[in-house]
């Protein structure tokens, strides 16, 4: 079933939808808050939710999923494109009319006993740049009140689909119908779910299938599935790009406003920089996104962009007053947490929130718990969904777009990649990009040392070949030409021979963002390196930093022989692209290759100037 996005297309969908999934009523959810108070009700009475104490977390639930379903199911997703090349090696193919087949057989009664929720959505403000528009349709309550906070929900996104705005097609069920085909009744479970799943895209037709999880990307197809891996398509044929990336707004102690876009692999402090509270004194920061960047070349020819999502999806463990205040702060009401602890009084807790633990909780699965149980409180990928609104450093001014005026690219590495580089131009920006990675750092996530590559930080989220995306993205340099934005890399976790952490991070990265910024403005030099420019010491603000020396010109250091190892491993990784492979993208290899191709290594003299 192609839908072909013309008037009336919708409530013919949605009976199409009905008659295949066969629920027990159908409800249209546009997000008022009646509805979004008689659905809660609802779940609570059901178990499927537990209301927090009010006076501590007002507003606020606990949602408590099955131990087979806390994660995305990146095996299960699948790219249904007609051409199995527009895929790719990084994505999961199947074609088109088999997926649709085995769609069919699974959604083929799936939502009885059950109410079919009609949520339409816009990513970005109605009639805002850039702005996309969708419905999900969905048997789990849980989605629905979770697409309220990270979509736009919006009486008027009806009309504008009656009007033929085009529109991207959703559907997902829980799969746990509480009738079968015979009438055989079964009660219903506190999270519905089941042992089969797919996520299927389909990139053409400009459609979404999801079946059998409840949970975070799988099922709120609003946010990965359509902001990135439907929008990242729509992006290629139209212009733009859709990114994984946070958005950042930084004013100078003179005034002056910068907009940064960054794209960090999980686990690489991205949401600690999108909430970012400097240490130097003079800079601020504001929030404008966390995780989705929509970007487009504009009428000035600058590239600008903004963040589609109107919520945050944050992971909870590690997340505390130290590493994330804002974030703690965010949180406070209207949140919808999902597999963390309850205390007993009312309120959450996961395994960083405090640095001693409360001596008595329930754990994620309803268990008692206490600090002697040996086994976490919280599951590793608990969540919380929470407001954006309700973020204290939001850029009061998102919804019209930013320019931008840099482009970051960190991974995690306790070796090799230095504290900061800035790309030579466009080209070494994508190449930088290309070949992000991320060092395994415990034995039970594989061997030690060993590199996950995640370029752009879009390896499950590209909807289409990647060695497609990275000429979109050089393209796009073509286009914007000498107004495009700079480009920088970034590691804040290089270690030392203690295994110890060279740079404090957090609050501290200030200091790396300042720089970037007088790069920006022409106002610090640098030094050349075969990886970029360098800042000079000079030329960092260190003040009040406890930075040894020794660790400082370590954060810099080129080991020629690693990089002789990183060289093969990255010419290894775009062999699998083969003839696809953008030719500047090679040429940055050879260049890399000819830069290292002594013996030694360098330690920059960071006090003297290029």
């Amino acid at each position: 079933m192609k839908t072909s996005h013309i008037a009336n297309d919708l409530n013919n969908w949605v009976e199409e939808i009905a008659a295949l999934t066969k629920p027990d009523a159908v409800v249209w959810y546009e997000g008022d808050a009646g509805q979004r108070e008689e659905l809660t009700v609802q779940m609570v009475a059901e178990g499927k939710l537990i209301r927090l104490n009010p006076a501590k977390r007002p507003g606020s639930f606990l949602a408590r999923s099955s131990p087979e379903d806390v994660a995305r199911v990146e095996d299960r997703t699948f790219i249904c494109s007609t051409d199995p090349a527009d895929a790719g090696p990084t994505n999961n193919w199947r074609a088109p009319e088999d997926m649709r087949r085995t769609l069919d057989t699974a959604f083929e009664g799936s939502m009885k006993g059950r109410t079919m929720y009609v949520v339409p959505f816009a990513l970005g403000v109605i009639d805002g740049p850039l702005t996309q528009v969708g419905v999900e349709i969905t048997d789990s309550p849980y989605v629905v009140l979770s697409m309220g906070i990270m979509a736009r929900l919006d009486v008027r996104i009806r009309s504008l689909i009656d009007q033929g705005c085009p529109w991207v097609a959703c559907v997902h069920s829980v799969g746990y119908p509480l009738r079968d085909a015979a009438g055989k009744t079964r009660a219903d479970v506190a999270w519905p779910s089941n042992e089969t799943k797919y996520i299927a895209h389909f990139p053409e037709a400009r459609q979404i299938w999801s079946f059998g999880s409840g949970y975070g990307g799988n099922a709120l197809l609003a946010k990965k599935c359509f902001a990135l891996r439907i929008a990242s398509v729509m992006a290629r044929e139209e212009g733009w790009l859709a990114e994984h990336m946070l958005l950042i707004r930084i004013t100078s102690p003179e005034g002056r406003r910068f907009h940064v876009a960054g794209a960090f692999p999980s686990a690489c402090g991205k949401t600690n920089l999108a909430m970012l509270q400097p240490t130097i004194p003079g800079w601020s920061i504001e929030t404008i996104g966390d995780d989705i960047a929509w970007l487009k070349p504009g009428d000035d020819g600058r590239l600008w962009a903004i963040n589609p999502e109107a919520g945050f999806f944050g992971v909870a463990p590690g997340t505390s007053s130290r590493t994330n205040p804002v974030a703690i702060e965010t949180m406070k009401s209207n949140t919808i947490f999902t597999n963390v602890a309850l205390d007993d009084d009312g309120d959450v807790w996961w395994e960083g929130l405090t640095d001693i633990p409360p001596q008595q909780l329930t754990d994620w699965q309803g268990h008692p718990w206490d600090p002697t149980s040996g086994k976490p409180a919280a599951h590793p990928n608990s969540r919380f969904t929470t407001p954006i609104d309700q973020c204290p450093t939001l850029a009061d001014d998102i919804d019209r777009g930013v320019p931008i005026d840099a482009i970051i690219f960190g991974g995690r590495r306790a070796t090799n990649v230095p504290l900061v580089a800035q790309a030579r131009d466009w080209s070494h920006g994508v190449f930088m990009g290309a070949t992000v990675s991320s060092e395994q750092t415990a034995a039970a996530e594989g061997t030690i040392g060993d590199l996950r590559r995640d370029p752009f930080a879009m390896l499950p989220f590209c909807g289409y070949n990647m060695a497609d995306y990275w000429r979109h993205w050089l393209d796009i340099g073509t286009l914007l030409g000498p107004k495009a934005p700079a480009v920088f890399q970034v590691n804040w976790f290089r270690k030392g021979a203690d295994d110890n952490y060279l740079w404090p991070g957090f609050g501290e990265n200030a200091r790396v963002l300042e720089w970037i910024v007088r790069r920006i403005q022409g106002i610090v030099s640098g030094l050349s390196s075969p990886l970029g420019t360098l800042p000079r010491t000079d030329d960092l603000d260190l003040n009040g930093l406890d930075v040894q020396a020794e660790d400082l010109t370590r954060l810099f250091d080129i080991d020629f022989g690693s990089w002789h190892d990183e060289a093969r491993s990255i010419s290894s990784f775009f062999d699998g692209f083969g003839t696809r492979l953008p030719t500047q993208l090679r040429d940055e290899l050879l260049l890399l290759k000819r830069h290292i191709s002594g013996s030694e290594s360098i330690a920059h003299d960071l006090t003297s100037p290029m």
